[in-house]
């Protein structure tokens, strides 16, 4: 069984190595702008694609259009041309497009803050929809999941999951709410930098004291 009192003092240290490193883009733009919209376009964006191509893209995307009237303004060649290389750009192009529709005709302009809403947008999924609440509207009611979040809490041994999405689910069950909001932010920061899927660099870990190394054949 995880010990809650670990969880802390986990949680603690990771928010000391990770001043480090940026933060993930999807935290660093919510944290900036406050603009849930900025927030889901581009976690849009992020999906299977490194977070230094998606900074780049996302600032490039925004020098034309900030909102979904001047988004829905644009061509899709013209937002494919600002996003590329993302991963699938013509494919979350599309996605765009048809999500801005949305949200002018059915929010009046405004990203639902709603989970059941957000998943009803093109190409949003849990993790999106996560992140949106909680890096867009601040909110302290999920706790995202990616590759980075599955494969660091089974390394831990906190969860022993298959999945991001059964990830969440039993994060929620252990991990105490005040810790909710941060926990993306700092396993993502970790998994990218230090945690990484092949040959981690254990040597440098802030928590290595506390991890079982669970499923991890070499490290550095």
């Amino acid at each position: 069984m995880t010990s809650i009192k670990n969880i802390s003092k986990i949680i603690k240290l990771l928010k000391q190595e990770i001043r480090h490193f940026e933060n993930p883009i999807a935290t660093e733009i919510g944290e900036r702008t406050k603009n849930p919209f900025l927030v889901l376009i581009s976690c849009i964006l992020s999906l299977r694609t490194k977070d230094t191509t998606t900074g780049h893209a996302s600032k490039r995307l925004f020098g034309l259009a900030d909102n979904p009237k001047d988004m829905l303004k644009l061509s899709k060649k013209q937002i494919e041309k600002a996003i590329f290389p993302v991963g699938f750009y013509p494919t979350k192009a599309g996605y765009i497009k048809k999500t801005c529709k949305i949200l002018i005709e059915k929010y009046n302009g405004k990203v639902p803050e709603s989970e059941e809403e957000l998943l009803k947008l093109p190409g949003i999924g849990r993790k999106c929809m996560g992140i949106v609440m909680c890096y867009g509207f601040g909110k302290n009611s999920h706790i995202p999941a990616d590759t980075h979040v599955f494969k660091v809490t089974n390394r831990l041994g906190w969860v022993k999951t298959k999945n991001p999405e059964k990830t969440e689910q039993e994060l929620m069950k252990i991990v105490p709410r005040k810790y909710w909001h941060d926990l993306n932010n700092l396993l993502v920061a970790h998994g990218q930098n230090i945690c990484v899927p092949i040959s981690p660099f254990c040597s440098k870990c802030y928590i290595s004291k506390y991890c079982p190394r669970i499923g991890v054949a070499r490290s550095r």
